[in-house]
């Protein structure tokens, strides 16, 4: 049975978590729609624009201003949601999502304690995992330390590309279309996967392969193998992580480590 909470707008009961330092906003509506979607706080057709923010005794209506990314490869969210009385908090996009549940007011109506140590241990949570990961992508590196020493050695002259922290022009080829898991909305995305990606900058950076999502705004070049582009974004090292359950013509098989965020300026060509 759903637990139907009251809508209480009480500044004084309620903890803030405040982003510290500068946080992403949204470009704009195509902008916005694409991460909900991407951190799966909707579903239906037309986007949401409000969220339940719920508590053991109450619920709040909050909207989501913007995010932060953390990680080693920005693979990581903090979304900053603001409450009516324009306070802005923190919060895991998971844990917003885990409260649009109608069936959340079950967990809270136990004794929990204070709404502030159940979204920290939400956070240390995560934290864990994310050493536990490189914890154990360490191990398996060392474990491999047996291997022929060539090989070794072809992946110690590859050096890490710098790059740039602020939005770039770039040039690229479109390679094929694909699909990539989503763990957010545990569903496939749909992506561009670009070749012969190079930054232009005063000194040029040759990328390879890079990705980005497939946005309402680059559905309208209809783009297909063999297009080339030049568009304006940001680059950030993330693995693209492989479909499930799909055909493999939506399948890379070669690792894919830069995407591109937020492209603008299209030109196809």
């Amino acid at each position: 049975m759903a637990i139907t909470l009251p809508h209480i707008e009480d500044s004084n009961n309620t903890p803030y978590f405040p982003p510290v330092g500068h946080f992403e906003t949204f470009q704009d509506d195509a902008h916005y729609e694409e991460k909900v979607r991407e951190w799966g706080l909707s579903t239906t057709r037309e986007v949401k624009k409000e969220f339940w923010y719920k508590e053991k005794t109450q619920q709040r209506l909050v909207t989501v201003k913007g995010y932060q990314t953390y990680g080693e490869t920005g693979d990581y969210y903090t979304l900053i949601i603001e409450f009516q009385d324009g306070n802005l908090s923190c919060i895991h996009p998971a844990y917003l999502k885990e409260m649009q549940s109608p069936s959340f007011g079950k967990a809270l109506a136990a004794d929990f304690g204070d709404i502030s140590s159940l979204a920290s241990e939400k956070e240390d949570t995560k934290e864990e995992s994310v050493k536990t990961e490189k914890i154990t992508k360490k191990s398996a590196e060392t474990s491999k330390s047996d291997k022929p020493a060539a090989k070794k050695a072809k992946k110690e002259k590859q050096p890490a590309l710098e790059l740039p922290a602020d939005k770039v022009h770039f040039t690229a080829k479109v390679k094929q279309l694909a699909l990539s898991w989503n763990h957010f909305n545990e569903a496939n995305d749909e992506v561009i996967i670009l070749e012969d990606l190079v930054i232009q900058e005063d000194e040029s950076i040759e990328v390879g392969l890079g990705w980005c999502s497939h946005s309402k705004t680059l559905k309208k070049f209809e783009l297909q193998p063999g297009d080339e582009l030049e568009f304006d974004g940001k680059i950030v090292k993330k693995k693209l992580p492989k479909g499930k359950d799909c055909d493999e013509e939506f399948i890379i098989e070669e690792p894919v480590q830069y995407k591109v965020n937020n492209p603008s300026k299209i030109q196809k060509s």
